[in-house]
């Protein structure tokens, strides 16, 4: 292994986290994470792909129970879905390890809003380290090991766009621990939450989490750098390299660990300086929690609030500069692929005049020119809950024209309830539920999913049937149709479905011109493996 490697804050985690000999990385695609766990497998480590976050922190969890190192990575909205467990986590602790990523989305580069996860550490009652840099990604990833199996804890470690995805020299340990074996303890009085087990487990958290603040007061990662006295900044996350530029000759506390803080080494900083400001992306989650503890800071005006923070910004925070700000660039705006199969689809929707419930994905495009046919994108899985929503509340005439649209990963990830919501209670009018299968997560990269047949590493496996599963699921009508290889009658069967009383799926198929060839290639493989493995059990018998 080289002295130095460039690379990316989410290279670095998985750098990292193969250092730290984790056993199992799981998580779901989302910007700016991916790439984690994506690395992590190309490193050799166990990676792999779960139906969606909530799943995946699940799985993690399971595997921090049997004692060995895990890794759950996830973009910011992701942890909504994961919330569930991860605050119930936090009572019951873990034997081994549990790191849970959360990469932040300042400014909303690839997101439908740019929540601050520093709060669901607070809420949850866990640790939260967060890294300026790719190096610090590395370092910082196995204090968040430590952390995690010295106060059996999972520790969330927040990062953001910024830090995800910019390069920068990372040197590492050079040396690899090997992933512990698995055992299992029985705890049913920890781990069985329960009320009468979980009220003292919320005890015990909170008795974790102040020897953990006590703890911080002198752990390396929260540090003093002693300079000019007139102006102290305290900051955390990638806001600390602005600041350096920014204000050079400033004091400043960097902070690593955000959740729980050290309050006395805060107060001792602010009191040693004569203006104190506060420097963080995102709310204003450090400067509520030192004002709130009678500590004298200043926090950013509110207008920094929203989007990235940079050198030119902070210099402005520093001023107290509230004027308006330059108006960024106009970029070219995103449209769908020219050959993308959605067009097609996108196409019969306007055509039809269709009241579109939308969801997360490349098809979200289809809200932009020259289409505008989608009317609501709020979450992943929305989609069906929200067009059903519609279908209830709507007169008759308007009713028949609403479409439920979600892609082939984002029906595995959550739509798959909101069908059964469907089935369940279908509106007097029915509803139409339109699948764009592409055959891939395409939006993030062109990972896999469930229903795709294909690992993390795009090895075969079982595949996920939509249709099928529709069917099983009480669906009375399920039709797939390719609507590229004929738009005309694609149409037709969407006029059809809207006029009919019932309930029914359609799948438009086709692949995603960027991973078709790839797809291809990964079937043929797959197919060759199988084959393989098929004349070995026969010459085995």
């Amino acid at each position: 292994m080289p002295d130095q490697q460039l690379l990316s804050g989410d290279e670095a985690v998985a750098h990292a986290a193969f250092d730290a000999g984790v056993a199992l990385g799981t998580g779901y695609p989302g910007t700016p994470s991916t790439e984690i766990l994506e690395a992590f497998s190309a490193l050799g480590g166990r990676a792999q792909w779960a139906p969606n976050e909530k799943v995946a922190l699940e799985v993690g969890l399971g595997a921090a129970y049997g004692a060995v190192r895990a890794l759950v990575t996830m973009k910011h909205v992701g942890l909504n879905v994961a919330a569930d467990p991860l605050f119930t986590a936090a009572y019951t602790g873990v034997t081994g390890a549990l790191v849970v990523v959360s990469a932040d989305d300042p400014g909303m580069s690839s997101s439908q809003n740019e929540q601050d996860n520093r709060r669901y550490g607070i809420a949850a009652g866990l640790p939260v380290l967060e890294p300026a840099d790719a190096q610090e990604a590395y370092d910082l990833f196995f204090t968040a090991v430590e952390l995690s199996e010295r106060w059996k804890l999972p520790v969330l470690f927040r990062m953001t766009t910024r830090v995800c995805h910019a390069k920068s020299l990372v040197r590492p340990r050079g040396r690899r621990e090997t992933p512990r074996p698995g055992h299992f303890e029985r705890d049913i009085a920890g781990r069985v939450m329960i009320p009468s087990n979980a009220r003292p487990a919320h005890r015990r958290l909170r008795a974790k989490l102040a020897e953990i603040a006590a703890w911080a007061e002198e752990a390396p990662l929260n540090r003093v750098e002693a300079r000019d006295p007139a102006l102290g900044l305290i900051t955390d996350g990638v806001a600390y390299l602005h600041a350096a530029e920014a204000a050079p000759t400033a004091s400043v506390l960097k902070l690593g660990l955000v959740h729980p803080l050290p309050l006395e080494k805060l107060r001792r900083f602010a009191a040693s300086v004569e203006r104190c400001v506060v420097v963080e992306e995102g709310d204003p989650v450090i400067a509520d929690a030192l004002r709130a503890a009678g500590i004298a800071v200043e926090s950013k005006p509110e207008m920094y609030r929203f989007g990235e923070l940079d050198v030119a910004r902070v210099r402005r925070i520093v001023a107290r500069d509230t004027s308006p700000e330059p108006a960024p660039p106009r970029g070219k705006p995103p449209e769908l692929c020219p050959a993308c199969p959605y067009h097609a689809a996108y196409a019969a929707l306007k055509k039809l005049d269709c009241i579109v419930a939308g969801d997360i994905g490349c098809y979200s495009l289809g809200a932009l020119q020259p289409y505008q046919a989608m009317d609501t994108c709020v979450a992943m899985g929305a989609a069906l809950g929200v067009g059903l929503g519609l279908r209830h509340a709507l007169p008759p005439e308007q009713a028949r024209r609403v479409v439920s649209v979600i892609g082939d990963s984002t029906f595995v990830h959550s739509g798959i309830t909101g069908l059964a919501e469907a089935v369940y209670n279908p509106p007097p009018t029915g509803h139409v539920v339109l699948v764009l299968d592409n055959g891939t997560t395409a939006m993030t990269g062109q990972q896999e999913h469930p229903g795709t047949g294909r690992t993390l590493d795009h090895a075969p496996t079982a595949q996920l049937s939509i249709e099928r599963l529709a069917e099983a699921m009480g669906v009375p009508s399920v039709t797939v149709f390719d609507a590229f290889a004929d738009p005309a009658g694609f149409e037709r069967l969407l006029a059809e479905r809207l006029a009919a009383p019932t309930l029914s799926v359609i799948v438009a198929r086709r692949p995603c011109i960027l991973a078709a060839a790839d797809i291809r290639k990964w079937e043929k493989a797959g197919a060759e493996r199988r084959a393989a493995q098929a004349c070995l059990a026969q010459a085995e018998e």
